[in-house]
């Protein structure tokens, strides 16, 4: 039926029509497998892993910002010494070797998936190692996209980091998956590749391979053979706000002149110099840990004040603001990590790992001050996962030793509701919306089926927001927004009329959320925000928001 609608969360705005292309389908696994030596096969296994390995680090090398994050981090999971042993206790139990590899990555998912939070997200990096060891080990075509002759629309159940970050914008021209919510690793890549994008899309699968539909994502919805009035309409729409975007020139400000930061997400020196090209006001969240996936030892301090220094260098004049050690969870480092904790996501993460090791701490503060000697531009130092006002305290006092600007996330509701005194011992808070809105709401981000909980529309996560920017107004401190909900435009508008002083959000999304945030007033934020929060679902929320900033 022409115009048949399917529904779903629309995380990266813009339109995308084309004929549906699907991934190339997974290995298949030998029904008749021999058993092999264990000794034998293990080494088969380390073999075919570190060659995979090997191929997701080369397409890191070659990718940046989240893209090189997820595959790094990918290819780390690949070298997972766990992993290998899980493989040859079944080898020894008679297993073949494709079996083994496939049972093994089976348990250790649902490890993954019993620990809950960003631990689950892990589940579709290790069924992405999976395929393509096994494909290796039996001389089959990897899986992955295929590269489309026209512009086509990629539908999947989800992608895999390692597909998701190669994907070429001129010939993918959209992305629609059955599964993830509004900050899966798709969602974060695609975006920062600026692929129009919808998630948690009902009744995709049923849509066949060749079918031409029409993705809207900043409705959330898929339009099955969309008549040509439609797609006219629709891509006339989307046009336009491409339009309006690539005439954005900054700072950000709403069309009455209140000003709100338009930052830059960055993980090195050469993602930082990309964000230099575009009219970004500065770095909002530079991730440290991204730098050091791959180390198995500390970097010494020289070694970080290189990297961080990168950065500065690239920003020039314009602030950065640096996040201190974010490990532990879905990012293990090799030098600090706990290991073998029942839940990383509620574990020794973030600046946790500083309070149990306070030279891992010092020693990165350090390399930041020294980085930070003869910086043109402002330099603030904020800590993950800060959940007490004591944490707060201890915080400030060593960053301001250091000589540096301190602030801290919100990303723990504890730390929401007690923003006004830890404002009293740190310069800025910068919420993290991703994790903010998981730990509210006790969901994991990557169920499809719990997607609504963690949709940044969701009115509590709102007034979660408004009762930290409040806090900031009173003690006269700046309160940014980091997380995804940032490079959304019409949220990042909701935010400013919240009191949100900066969004930081992928280079990428920044003209047009400038743009859009440049279209209206303050006053029309703010009562997009109140009719938000006052709304009964994420759902409304967006909608009566959308309204209010059009009237």
């Amino acid at each position: 039926m022409s115009d048949s609608v399917l529904h779903g969360n629309g995380v990266v705005p813009g339109i995308g029509v084309g004929p549906v292309v699907r991934p190339i389908a997974r290995p298949v696994v030998p029904a008749d497998e021999p058993g092999i030596d264990p000794d034998a096969g293990t080494a088969q296994f380390s073999a075919a892993a570190a060659r995979v390995a090997d191929r997701l680090a080369d397409r890191a090398e070659r990718a940046t910002g989240p893209a090189a994050e997820v595959l790094l981090a990918t290819a780390a999971l690949a070298r997972d010494r766990g992993l290998v042993a899980l493989v040859q206790k079944r080898l020894a139990e008679g297993a073949g070797l494709c079996a083994a590899t496939a049972g093994a990555i089976d348990e250790l998912s649902g490890m993954f998936s019993a620990a809950g939070g960003v631990m689950a997200e892990r589940v579709t990096d290790l069924a992405d190692i999976r395929d393509r060891v096994i494909a290796d080990l039996t001389g089959q075509a990897e899986p992955g996209v295929p590269s489309p002759e026209v512009p086509s629309v990629l539908c999947a159940d989800d992608l895999a980091p390692a597909d998701t970050a190669g994907l070429d914008p001129a010939v993918v021209v959209a992305i629609a998956t059955s599964l993830g919510g509004a900050t899966s690793h798709t969602t974060i890549i695609a975006r920062q590749l600026g692929i129009p994008c919808v998630v948690g899309t009902n009744g995709l699968d049923d849509v066949a391979e060749g079918t031409r539909v029409l993705v809207d994502g900043s409705a959330g919805e898929v339009v099955i053979e969309p008549s040509p009035d439609l797609a006219r309409e629709r891509t006339g729409a989307a046009e336009a706000a491409v339009a309006a975007a690539a005439s954005w020139r900054g700072p950000g400000t709403t069309s009455d002149g209140h000003g709100v930061e338009i930052l830059a997400n960055v993980q090195d020196g050469a993602g930082a110099r990309r964000a230099a090209e575009t009219h970004v006001q500065g770095v909002g969240l530079f991730r440290t840990e991204l730098c050091f996936l791959d180390r198995d030892v500390e970097p010494t301090v020289d070694e970080q004040a290189a990297i961080y220094r990168e950065v500065f260098d690239a920003m020039g004049e314009r602030k950065v603001v640096i996040r201190t050690l974010d490990a532990g969870s879905d990012k293990p480092l090799g030098f600090a990590t706990i290991k073998d904790e029942p839940n990383p996501a509620l574990g020794v993460r973030g600046m946790r790992l500083g309070l149990q090791d306070e030279g891992l701490m010092d020693r990165q503060l350090d390399a930041v001050a020294r980085a930070a000697e003869g910086s043109a531009g402002e330099v603030w130092v904020m800590a993950p996962m800060v959940a007490t006002e004591d944490e707060a305290a201890w915080f400030g006092a060593k960053v301001r030793a250091h000589g540096l600007v301190p602030g801290v996330m919100i990303e723990v509701p504890s730390a929401a509701l007690l923003a006004d005194r830890i404002l009293r011992h740190v310069d800025f808070v910068s919420i993290g919306t991703n994790d903010l809105s998981q730990y509210a709401f006790a969901a994991d981000r990557m169920a499809a089926s719990l997607s609504h909980l963690t949709d940044p529309w969701q009115p509590a996560l709102l007034r979660l927001v408004q009762g930290v920017a409040r806090a900031g107004l009173d003690a006269g401190k700046p309160v940014g927004v980091c997380g995804e909900a940032a490079a959304d435009p019409q949220l990042a508008c909701v935010l400013a009329g919240l009191g949100i002083s900066s969004l930081s959000a992928a280079a990428t999304a920044a003209p047009l959320v400038g743009a859009t945030l440049g279209g209206v007033t303050l006053e029309a934020c703010r009562s997009a925000a109140a009719a938000a929060m006052e709304a009964s679902g994420p759902a409304e929320a967006r909608q009566v928001a959308i309204e209010r900033l059009a009237d």
